[in-house]
């Protein structure tokens, strides 16, 4: 039973494959059939249909269905005609990673986001909302396809075609020179988050030993396969919790199907029981339950759960103490362009963001002291460095060529250099949070809700961003940093993880990772552009094709309208509770680091007013509240042999999304969602 949970490490000898080469011909061939496949397939089912997401996670279900039926159906079938042919467990752990990037580049919450937004602001443009004023004089020629002849007869008729549908053919030549351009900032973007990847792995990975929850799936699925079936689908306990998770997609799928069959509630609106003052003013509270989540909270530590549904709960109490102190959260000032949350709560999570990795960076000094030598030659390479996907002075200074491309890149897009600056070290702080979110709390959903423009504006004052910066950086900032539900850095992360616990070469898997990447990158974006002249984005996922790209224009209008802070005085509290969001955060790591037992972590403060945490924290709430009294009234070993039935219920979940997908895709069907959207 233990063996099931056991994870593989260079400390776990036995766990290691003897068989280390793992990017074999036949892997590379399957992988980038598989990259074709869902870049083709997931912008229909997110866009066309707006079905189940295969991607736009961090535990992806197209990836875990993939390694799914490698280990239950392909392997058993090689295995059983051909002993010596089957997959090793190396090989199919090497699909498994493939398949984070080919399901997450081309799915929603990716950067492919930027084609809709390309033309969505043109075509949505009034002489009410008076959107063309400030884009036509401050874009470039390049930057969108309706700016081909500079929104004239050929450029409109390109924008109206996208959102009409039923064009006889796609202008690919408006479109080839944005697409070119676009892609470049694109994968130099994927580039610097690769690089990044490489410098961060050995902090994290060996000298802080963070969880890596997520990997204990598909280590435990894959375990014992060189002898056919794995172990783990020998166990009974598994079963039982497939069983639970299975039975309740198949009741519910039934009853979307077949009204007349009684659903199993996984979800209660909590509105009608916070009806009052004050409690109503805490606003939509959803408990929602997700089996997956719970399953795959089992495995975070204790401290880490406790600190994501609590800190969800002490910012909303927020709310009643701002009412009981005569300032009701809705009247309450926002940051212009985003209005997620009150000013202040805003500031002080951007704060938090900034003093959490600057806090990660201080307690890894060491390790970045020893990049720095290695990258100005003060040093030579330790040994452990040639295992590395790249040798850390390539890793550095590629980091920092990717990150000059994309600094001249919005240079040449009109941004100004101090604002572009300022954009990019904004994303690079909210990726590795949010990466650190993933890597050491297992949330496979993670999001930042605050947007940098909007918090420059009333912290920079008005002469910070002009028209001819902010509305270029508008673009960026919604394609790229509005909602990095399915960014690429976690997933480098724990590539670069497995691989190395389970001895797979970093070199080549980083090559197939690059061809997947781009292959999934390519076809995903050729589809979004088809499917709107085909389909018509306004018949689309609405969020994706109508809400989500007026974006841009939007943000330019409320930082223009809004008044701004002419001083340094003038814009002094919202500096003040950005202070406090940073000590806050500081008070949270000090507390951590001289109190034993202390149990509140930053990283619950981080996400803990976002649409992630509202979809979640129900779920968290029960897997945390089943290993609290598993330990308890058990004791290790009971929760060591419980694991196998949660790692059920996450994969149990999964496969019935995925069932009910191809039934979805066979019948047609439209707007059946199991998972957060």
């Amino acid at each position: 039973m233990r063996a099931v949970l056991k994870h593989s490490s260079p400390d776990n000898p036995e766990a290691v494959s003897s068989s280390p080469h793992a990017v074999t011909p036949r892997v590379v061939l399957l992988c980038l059939l598989l990259a074709g496949f869902f870049g083709y397939a997931e912008p229909i089912i997110d866009l066309k249909f707006s079905n189940t997401f295969l991607g736009a996670t961090h535990f992806p279900p197209g990836a875990i269905g993939a390694l799914l039926f490698l280990v239950l159906v392909v392997n058993p079938v090689l295995h059983w005609v051909w002993k010596r042919g089957a997959l090793s467990r190396n090989e199919m752990l090497t699909v498994y990673i493939a398949c984070l990037f080919a399901c997450l580049v081309p799915g929603h919450g990716a950067e492919n986001f930027f084609v809709a937004c390309l033309v969505a602001p043109f075509y949505f443009a009034t002489p009410e909302n008076g959107w063309l004023e400030f884009l036509l004089p401050n874009l470039k020629s390049w930057f969108s396809p309706a700016l081909v002849d500079g929104y004239g007869t050929t450029g409109k008729a390109v924008a109206a075609q996208w959102y009409l549908g039923n064009a006889a053919t796609v202008p690919w030549q408006a479109w080839l020179a944005p697409l070119v351009a676009w892609s470049v900032l694109i994968l130099a973007s994927y580039g610097l988050l690769a690089f990044l990847a490489v410098l961060l792995r050995a902090q994290w990975s060996d000298n802080e030993a963070l969880a890596f929850p997520l990997l204990k799936f598909p280590l435990a699925m894959t375990e014992g396969s060189e002898n056919g079936l794995p172990s783990l689908f020998s166990n009974r306990v598994f079963w039982c919790g497939a069983a639970l998770s299975g039975f309740i997609q198949i009741v519910n799928g039934l009853h979307f199907y077949f009204p007349d069959v009684p659903a199993i509630p996984l979800s209660l609106p909590s509105t009608a029981f916070l009806t009052e003052a004050p409690w109503n003013q805490i606003g939509d509270v959803p408990l929602v339950v997700w089996p997956a989540v719970v399953g795959i909270t089992f495995f975070i530590s204790s401290e880490i759960a406790f600190s994501l549904w609590a800190f969800f709960w002490l910012t909303k109490f927020q709310f009643v103490l701002a009412w009981a102190l005569g300032y009701p959260p809705q009247t309450l000032p926002r940051i212009p362009g985003f209005s997620g949350m009150p000013a202040f709560m805003s500031y002080a999570r951007i704060g938090a963001f900034f003093a959490y990795t600057g806090f990660l960076f201080w307690i890894g000094r060491g390790h970045w002291q020893m990049v720095l030598r290695r990258a100005f030659g003060r040093q030579r390479a330790m040994p452990g460095e040639r295992d590395e996907a790249v040798s850390y002075p390539l890793a550095f200074w590629g980091f920092i060529a990717c990150f000059l491309v994309l600094l001249g890149w919005s240079m040449a897009a009109g941004v100004r250099l101090d604002v572009a600056l300022a954009l990019w070290i904004s994303y690079l702080v909210i990726a590795i949070a949010l990466t650190r979110l993933v890597a050491e709390g297992g949330v496979l959903l993670a999001q930042h809700q605050w947007m940098p423009l909007g918090a420059m504006s009333q912290l920079f004052g008005a002469s910070f961003l002009p028209a001819s910066s902010l509305v270029p950086a508008s673009f960026i900032q919604t394609a790229v940093v509005h909602d990095l539900r399915g960014f690429l850095l976690p997933s480098f992360i724990h590539s670069f993880k497995l691989a190395r616990d389970r001895k797979i070469p970093l070199r080549p898997l980083l090559g197939l990772i690059t061809l997947v990447t781009v292959v999934a990158f390519a076809i995903g974006i050729w589809m979004r552009v088809r499917l709107g002249y085909e389909a018509g984005g306004l018949q689309l996922n609405a969020w994706s094709a109508v809400a989500g790209p007026k974006w841009p224009p939007r943000v330019v209008t409320a930082v223009q309208g809004a008044p701004l802070p002419e001083t340094f005085w003038e814009s002094l509290l919202n500096w003040t509770w950005l202070g406090a969001g940073a000590l806050m955060t500081i008070a949270l790591m000090l507390a951590r680091a001289r109190f034993a037992g202390f149990p509140l972590h930053p990283l619950g403060y981080l996400i803990s007013l976002t649409y992630a945490l509202d979809q979640l924290w129900t779920s968290i709430f029960l897997g945390w509240l089943c290993k609290v009294l598993l330990l308890r009234f058990g004791g290790q070993d009971v929760v060591r042999r419980a694991g196998p039935f949660f790692i059920g219920l996450a994969l149990g979940d999964i496969a019935l999304m995925l069932f009910w997908l191809l039934i979805d895709g066979w019948q047609g069907s439209v707007g059946h969602q199991l998972m957060p959207n």
